[in-house]
């Protein structure tokens, strides 16, 4: 026992020294690895983070959302449907809602019009998002004017500027009361945008879609799942947009195992034909190599997913943002809450270190096997 433990001593000492004399390739070594680790981590942090943030912002959202269609394309919808819809067998309560979208030619952005169910304020007011704010450089106090659909110019004053922590929702939305968006919209009071239907069994939500459409066949009825598997398909497609790095950095992960695999250099080589030569068994070079492949592929594991946790928590993804931002005047600046999935982290450490690993092993054994004089000539 003491005798093995002396000898494992010995080999990790020699490992250790073995780094240190190779110390410029190493550190090459490790430099790339990290890279390729930090990127893909990177991605996955993104994605995952972006995920579960539609899930929370949805957790709360209607089960179904009634909109009416006119020729395959969006109407605004009366309000006479929420008496029909309410007396749907599931349906505990149909709320019209009002909504809808502005472009801002001075800015070159759209802004969203919301009406919530209870504004606070009095009319001729409005409350907007962090992103317009700065955006149009306005502030509370001021006063901000909208073209509505007559052509005639309305200025609204701006009565509370929404927190900066909301930016995620709320960096290009504006919230207006019932009286003032029908006005500057055109819409009669006998219309809404949409309905909002809230579902007492969460497993009948199916069902209620299917009668909302026997009911009303040029109604479109919109589940909550399908929004959150929308978002889903979005954020997998944001993700996708960096489909080029993310092939560029297996590539170069590819090359770069192979190129451990392809064989040893002249030095190591020679390295383990003297080992042998003094008496190493061909089990002690294995661990000895084995040690050298962990000892970088593990430093390179942590480096990367580290430096990928604080790319994307704490600088909010400097690196993606101009691929995410494209020509978007109102991107929201906001931080992603942490959130990592094991599952994940965990295909990537065996997708990055095991393969590497191995890679350092079999050219050892190869040279292992061989006779020590043969391979120190």
């Amino acid at each position: 026992m003491a005798k093995t433990i002396e000898r494992q001593r010995h080999i990790i000492e020699f490992t250790l020294s073995s780094l240190l004399r190779r110390k410029g390739k190493n550190l090459a070594l490790l430099s790339i690895y990290t890279v390729v680790v930090f990127l893909l981590a990177s991605v996955m942090f993104f994605t995952n983070a972006l995920k579960r943030e539609a899930a929370f912002i949805l957790k709360d959202a209607p089960e179904i959302i009634v909109q009416k269609t006119l020729t395959g394309r969006y109407a605004p919808i009366p309000v006479a449907y929420a008496a029909k819809l309410g007396e749907i067998r599931g349906v505990v309560e149909v709320r019209e809602r009002l909504w809808g979208y502005y472009y801002d030619s001075e800015v070159k952005a759209n802004y969203t019009f919301v009406v919530p169910e209870d504004f606070p304020h009095e009319q001729g007011s409005i409350i907007i998002g962090s992103g317009i704010s700065r955006a149009r450089h306005a502030y509370e106090g001021d006063s901000l004017s909208f073209t509505g659909h007559d052509g005639v110019a309305r200025n609204y004053t701006i009565t509370e500027v929404l927190s900066a922590d909301s930016q995620l929702v709320s960096a290009d939305l504006i919230q207006i009361s019932a009286a003032d968006y029908r006005e500057l919209s055109g819409i009669p009071p006998d219309q809404a945008t949409d309905l909002l239907l809230s579902v007492r069994n969460r497993l009948e939500v199916a069902t209620v879609a299917e009668k909302v459409l026997k009911l009303f066949p040029d109604a479109r009825p919109i589940i909550r799942d399908e929004i959150q598997r929308t978002y889903d398909a979005v954020f997998n497609w944001r993700s996708g947009i960096m489909l080029v790095i993310l092939c560029t950095t297996i590539l170069s992960f590819i090359i770069f195992a192979w190129d451990r695999a392809a064989g040893l250099s002249a030095d190591e080589k020679r390295e383990i034909g003297i080992l042998k030569a003094v008496g190493w068994e061909t089990s002690d070079v294995l661990i000895m190599k084995f040690w050298e492949g962990a000892a970088v592929s593990l430093t390179a594991f942590l480096a990367g997913v580290i430096l990928a946790y604080c790319h994307v928590f704490f600088t909010s993804s400097a690196l993606f943002l101009p691929v995410l931002k494209g020509w978007s005047t109102l991107y929201p600046e906001f931080r992603l809450v942490p959130y990592i999935n094991v599952n994940h982290l965990i295909t990537l450490f065996f997708f990055s270190v095991v393969p590497y690993t191995i890679t350092t092993i079999i050219p050892a054994w190869r040279a292992a096997t061989i006779d020590p004089d043969s391979v120190m000539r």
